[in-house]
């Protein structure tokens, strides 16, 4: 793929992103929309083009695990954390959106900010030791799935969340208090899942402007003003993620880390649960569960082939799944743009669904 090309596939992402904001504006008559969307785009551009050289000044610079595709070598020491640009743009947007109520904000603003500080310091401790890694793996569950409980009881018991499991052909299926688990899952999986995703130069950033696009449309569908905060918050999450992406896109000038990408997967988690978008989400983000899934089998094949044959064996090359589609050849910007076109298509797939039922 030639850098012509490389940089149409950045503004053919970015136009479909603007096209499907002003259709949505026009059709449901709320310039809110816009409004935020734009005003988000602009300032993660600005924030991250020149916070570029505050991060390179404090020395957050990206390492790269040797056991990784040897083309990533060319990336150590790029700037990273990434996310503490984005994410207080964000958390200022959140302050002045208009929710259902305080306590909810209070909350959604708790729990985001307990995400990006799990993210923020699993990064330091992975740039303070030279390599990449951080918090051990049970560690850095035990503290998201703390707060997750914290946010969903929270949540349960205040009436914000409904139990109602929208299904095709026009069915719901109440699974009562089975809601809790199934949503403390939800924003588990989606934060671990994008986490995951973050392991080529613009994917995961690309990627989360379109699931945050899908959801930003599929809750205007709800026909209901109580969540329409959601989608403009949706949408200021696309802004913030393409902002983003212009300097993420290969070669990456900067890197999210997982100071971003813990964060934002948790934010598609949540507003799943408040909006009860799970059917619909969950094909949105067909892309990151595919990729985590990938890791799952590669773990669980070679600890079983291990215990049987007393040697491991792989399924994939490398997981997650990109990195296999690298060891077999594919540059790295093919198999984002084939990542992001799949995900379109898996956002709408879920909006054709959401109108049928």
């Amino acid at each position: 793929m030639t850098g012509k090309s490389k940089l149409s596939s950045f503004k053919y992402l970015l136009l479909t992103s603007l096209t499907v904001i002003v259709i949505s504006t026009i059709h449901f008559q709320n310039i809110y929309l816009s409004i935020v969307y734009f005003i988000s785009l602009i300032l993660s551009f600005l924030s991250v083009k020149y916070g570029i050289n505050f991060i390179k000044s404090k020395n957050l610079l990206q390492n790269i695990r040797d056991e990784g595709p040897l083309t990533h070598r060319n990336k150590r020491n790029t700037p990273t954390m990434g996310g503490i640009i984005i994410i207080p743009i964000f958390l200022l947007i959140l302050l002045f959106t208009n929710f259902p109520s305080l306590e909810l904000k209070m909350i959604f603003l708790f729990t985001i900010l307990g995400f990006f500080i799990i993210g923020l310091y699993d990064d330091f401790l992975g740039i303070k030791k030279k390599i990449n890694k951080g918090l051990s793996v049970k560690q850095k569950l035990f503290l998201q799935i703390s707060l997750a409980i914290i946010f969903i009881l929270f949540s349960w018991n205040n009436n914000y969340i409904n139990s109602n499991i929208s299904i095709p052909f026009n069915y719901e299926i109440d699974i009562k208090e089975l809601i809790l688990p199934l949503a403390i899952l939800t924003i588990i999986s989606l934060s671990n899942s994008v986490n995951l995703t973050d392991g080529l130069d613009g994917l995961a950033a690309g990627c989360c402007s379109i699931v945050f696009c899908g959801l930003g449309v599929e809750i205007l569908l709800n026909d209901d003003t109580s969540l329409i905060v959601f989608s403009l918050l949706s949408f200021s999450m696309t802004g913030l993620c393409l902002g983003f992406l212009a300097f993420n896109k290969f070669p990456a000038k900067i890197f999210m880390g997982d100071t971003g990408s813990l964060c934002i997967g948790s934010i598609i988690g949540m507003i799943c649960v408040l909006t009860n978008s799970y059917l619909t989400t969950l094909i949105f983000s067909g892309v990151f569960l595919i990729e985590a899934f990938s890791v799952i089998l590669q773990v669980s094949y070679f600890k079983i082939t291990k215990l049987l044959h007393k040697e491991g064996k792989r399924l994939l090359l490398m997981s997650p799944l990109h990195h296999h589609f690298e060891l077999q050849g594919s540059h790295e910007t093919i198999i984002v743009e084939n990542f992001w076109k799949t995900n379109i298509v898996l956002v709408i797939l879920g909006i054709v669904l959401k109108i049928s039922i």
